[in-house]
């Protein structure tokens, strides 16, 4: 019998986990160093690398043996409180309150798949996540203890003659009613997160160029050979070849990437929660109560939209601190290519109706002052000044009238997309130029509403109004301030008189 209640240890596997995290974070860390030093060493040098690396090996494995019995982890039942001890050189005691527990992941990358064991990672409004994890853990005892904390299950798990009360096997029986197959993924690659591929492209362009001089460097041979293959051969042709692969190469990184992320995604009600699991190489089990989704958002553009698909996402509470776009993704359940079925199913599930009609408002004209301003007035000014001054640009003022034309075309859709819709129970807010996105709150997550409005807008009587909510804010531009007013005092009464709690 496995108790929560009694200290418990993760499982032995966890030495190897461990000890190999602190070796990957070390090969990081050192890759083109010791690269570089492999290279130009000796037989002798590369016999002691070998010894220092073996040792760094047993230290890894020595540090995971004293972590792994100085972690335990245990539920106060009495405090609905669960408790984590850890720490090698220095013990650290963290303690979540249950209720406060919103997320319970559990997941299993390829090092945990070959040894046959789970990591549990458990998000909260006001904890940092990286901390709340588990790393080695058995499958039963995982998503019995996720029982636990999510359901305030008080059973303990029996584990005599192999009978196990909750596995991931069991939990893969629950009838899905989203199911993503390959086909759908393929389209949302090819279709979306654009901006995200151009990063990531973008970054790792600089890493192996950045990687190509360093090794040239390290070998003296540096004349200026990669920046002299970018010069030379530079025409029509080349440049559209290289547009050519650019592209492509988009695609499929998108296409990649979506298939690594959410291959396999499956969405189930499971009790009282939502089981979402997805993964190619890394499969990610996770469970959340709908009613802890803040804002819910759907969102989809040109080509999606002929395709009938949308992307979802269900934004949770966080920490109110600062985080980076990374947390931010992974604190929000992100569902690709659903259909208008699924959307409605999923809507739901988390809001417990579909959103009904309401009074919609748009924003004023001048909505599309400051971007038209900034956007488009500055930087052709700029071309101007630099067309008088440097001939060789004014070569390109094709391009700088294409520019302002599209920069122009952009204010102005993001300006006809900008709209509220306000019903009895639900806030709309629509927005995008791109991505057309509505993102959906019930008036009693509201936390504050702050509302504002520039000196020379009063005669005009437009203003501003910003719903702030545990899990990001929602905006309305350039409104109408009387209407504006009228509607806080009523999301403000709705929430001063509501029996509904926020989470």
């Amino acid at each position: 019998m496995v108790d929560f209640s009694e200290p418990q240890r993760q499982s032995a596997a966890g030495i190897i986990i461990n000890g190999a995290y602190i070796v990957q974070r070390f090969v990081r860390a050192m890759f083109i160093p010791l690269a570089l030093f492999i290279f130009k060493s000796n037989k002798v040098a590369l016999l002691y690398t070998a010894f220092g690396l073996a040792a760094i090996l047993i230290i890894s494995l020595i540090y995971g043996y004293f972590y792994y019995r100085k972690f335990t982890f245990y539920l106060d039942t009495l405090k609905r409180e669960f408790v984590i001890d850890k720490g090698v050189f220095g013990r650290k005691n963290l303690t979540i309150p249950v209720e406060k527990i919103q997320q319970v992941n559990i997941n299993q990358g390829f090092l945990q798949k070959l040894i046959g064991v789970y990591s549990l990672q458990i998000d909260t409004a006001g904890s940092d996540s990286k901390e709340v994890n588990i790393s080695a853990i058995s499958g039963p005892i995982a998503f019995a203890l996720k029982e636990h904390l999510l359901n305030g299950e008080k059973e303990t798990v029996s584990m005599e003659n192999g009978e196990e009360l909750v596995t991931p096997q069991n939990l893969q029986k629950e009838t899905p009613f989203i199911k993503i197959s390959a086909a759908t993924l393929l389209k949302i690659g090819l279709t979306s997160n654009y901006g995200q591929s151009i990063v990531l492209l973008l970054g790792f362009g600089y890493a192996v160029f950045h990687n190509i001089k360093e090794v040239l460097k390290a070998f003296d041979n540096d004349h200026g050979q990669v920046e002299q293959f970018f010069k030379s051969g530079v025409t029509i042709i080349s440049v559209g070849v290289l547009l050519a692969a650019i592209i492509f190469i988009l695609l499929a990184t998108n296409v990649i990437r979506t298939f690594v992320k959410y291959f396999d995604f499956q969405m189930s009600k499971h009790q009282k929660s939502l089981l979402i699991s997805s993964g190619l190489l890394a499969k990610k089990n996770t469970l959340l109560h709908p009613n802890k989704v803040q804002i819910t958002e759907y969102s989809q553009n040109y080509f999606q939209k002929k395709i009938g698909l949308f992307n979802m996402a269900l934004k949770q509470a966080h920490s109110g601190q600062q985080q980076s776009e990374k947390e931010v993704r992974t604190n929000n359940m992100e569902v690709p290519g659903c259909s208008p079925a699924e959307k409605d199913e999923v809507l739901k599930m988390i809001l417990s109706k579909l959103p009904e009609d309401g009074t919609r408002y748009k924003p004023n004209f001048r909505f599309m002052n400051l971007p038209i301003i900034f956007s488009v007035i500055l930087p052709l000014a700029g071309y101007l000044i630099f067309y008088q001054v440097i001939p060789e640009v004014r070569a390109f003022y094709p391009l700088a009238i294409l520019y302002v034309l599209v920069a122009s075309l952009m204010t102005y859709i993001s300006y006809t997309k900008h709209r509220i819709t306000v019903s009895e129970d639900f806030i709309i807010k629509q927005s995008g130029i791109w991505d057309i996105s509505q993102e959906i709150i019930e008036p009693h997550k509201i936390q504050s509403i702050s509302t504002s409005q520039f000196p020379w807008h009063k005669s005009l009587d437009i203003g501003h109004v910003t719903l702030h909510t545990a899990a990001g804010s929602i905006a309305f531009s350039y409104g109408n301030y009387t209407e504006i007013k009228t509607l806080v005092n009523w999301w403000l009464y709705q929430v001063e008189s509501g029996q509904k709690d926020w989470m």
